[in-house]
């Protein structure tokens, strides 16, 4: 893993640790709460496993004063359940995006475009710092849900089951691309140049199997996972979303806890992230040849071709019609110092290997 990123993520895990405080079993924590944990993924995804972090970490701190309940593999409810169900009580909590949320909160599609994020860095400055925490306040009082911080889930890439090089959004043209069923999600799929298929991601592997859709986009640690590898000849390097994934609990829930319940969830909501960060880097770096020896064909996309097409798609569509574009220049921001640190490292390298 590269050192500077590596330590990037040690360091915001251990200053999220210090934040969150220490519980002593001393404390009175207050009556026994139980969460249930509602999860579309598949027990051996990375974000899945980082849950159970979550879960172990939690019910340590408290000494049973909470228990975690996790279910996987949808066995409560669908992707597009998830959220709803959170909402309504049905479940406590889940990992869900700002794809999912465009509906209660359109301005959060802003969070949903492609390259708004340039980096792993950019994103987890951005999400895990103040705009984060003014973000997730919002969808709080407008959704009844409470985002409490975003793990990283990896850069999604396209994977197709022909033997296909996606240099530009033009090779996608006519492609029959999955994308879960979201508005925001849809959208997406139309910037990249594709024709989007909705489709839970339960249904995904059948679907590449028997050639119901001609594609679709993830984290490579996601293709992983899912053994999509099995179903498809290539995948493009298209960077297109630095994704992550909100550990996000039901506002009423939330509030009912107290504040060294909250404080021990929060320390919980860091040990999944430092795992669920540290992982998906790790594995970005390893899938590459992983899949190569799988007999899977790997391209590079032609990354400023998809840039300036994708963001122009967004801010000439209605779809941005609800962002902060106040914000919007701030996240931009952030991201320019990433841009100038990669370059000048490269610089640096450059110059010792002259």
């Amino acid at each position: 893993m590269n050192k500077k990123v590596l330590a990037t993520v040690l360091a915001a895990s251990m200053a999220g640790s210090m934040l969150a405080g220490f519980t002593t079993q001393a404390e009175d924590l207050g009556d026994p709460v139980t969460l249930t944990v509602t999860l579309t993924a598949v027990s051996t995804d990375t974000h899945a496993q980082a849950m159970m972090k979550f879960k172990e970490k939690v019910e340590e701190l408290s000494g049973g004063n909470i228990t975690v309940e996790v279910y996987t593999d949808a066995q409560l409810f669908s992707q597009e359940e998830e959220v709803a169900a959170v909402v309504m009580g049905d479940a406590d909590m889940t990992l869900t995006s700002a794809s999912w949320l465009t509906t209660g909160s359109p301005w959060v599609s802003m969070f949903t475009a492609g390259y708004l994020f340039n980096s792993y860095d950019h994103m987890t400055t951005v999400l895990n710092g103040e705009i984060g925490q003014e973000v997730y306040q919002k969808v709080s009082e407008e959704q009844g849900l409470l985002p409490l911080g975003a793990w990283y889930l990896g850069s999604r890439e396209v994977s197709l089951s022909e033997d296909k090089a996606v240099k530009t959004p033009e090779d996608l043209n006519g492609v029959n691309l999955r994308m879960p069923n979201s508005e925001a999600w849809l959208f997406l799929g139309e910037a990249l140049g594709a024709n989007p298929t909705p489709m839970s991601f339960s249904e995904l592997y059948l679907a590449l199997q028997t050639g119901a859709v001609d594609g679709q986009d993830n984290p490579l640690s996601s293709v992983e996972s899912a053994k999509f590898y099995e179903v498809q000849k290539s995948i493009t390097l298209t960077n297109h979303l630095v994704d992550s994934v909100w550990p996000a609990i039901n506002t009423a829930k939330w509030e009912s806890l107290t504040d060294a319940q909250k404080d021990i969830i929060l320390q919980g909501v860091e040990t999944g992230r430092d795992f669920c960060d540290t992982t998906n880097l790790q594995k970005e770096e390893e899938l590459v040849a992983f899949f190569e020896e799988q007999g899977v064909n790997i391209y590079e996309a032609d990354i400023p071709a998809f840039q300036e097409h994708v963001l122009n798609y967004y801010l000439d569509n209605d779809i941005s019609a609800d962002w902060d574009m106040d914000m919007y220049d701030k996240v931009a921001e952030i991201g320019a110092q990433f841009v100038g640190g990669a370059a000048e490292a490269e610089a640096e390298t450059e110059a010792v290997t002259e």
